[in-house]
């Protein structure tokens, strides 16, 4: 194999790594690597750590008045404590939001995969 043949292999095989390194982010680890952080009416602050990719995700019962998104997927917010219903918020990778005034606090949160 000549110095060429070499480079090209190792290009491929970086391009096949790399792929399999995003698309690993949700499915093979099956967490939101990161945090989400969410303060309640009550003025509790809550962090939580690489929450799983599956399932719903309930919020302290009081309910968030605001969330902040630092994993590496996005999420939904829900007015429920079973990720159902409608007003739902859609929160990117890195943002955050905050209740409108008058509307009721998020109750749970699943994660986009």
């Amino acid at each position: 194999m000549s110095v060429t043949d070499h480079r090209r292999l190792g290009i491929a095989a970086g391009a096949a790594l790399l792929t399999l390194a995003v698309a690993g982010c949700s499915g093979l680890g099956r967490a939101a690597v990161g945090t989400v952080t969410y303060d309640t009416g009550r003025k509790v602050h809550v962090q939580v750590t690489t929450p799983s990719v599956t399932g719903c995700h309930k919020l302290r019962p009081v309910g968030a008045v605001s969330i902040t998104n630092r994993t590496v997927l996005d999420l939904v917010a829900y007015p429920t404590a079973d990720c159902t219903g409608k007003s739902t918020t859609y929160i990117a990778t890195t943002l955050s939001d905050v209740i409108a005034p008058g509307a009721g606090p998020w109750r749970s949160y699943s994660i986009v995969h």
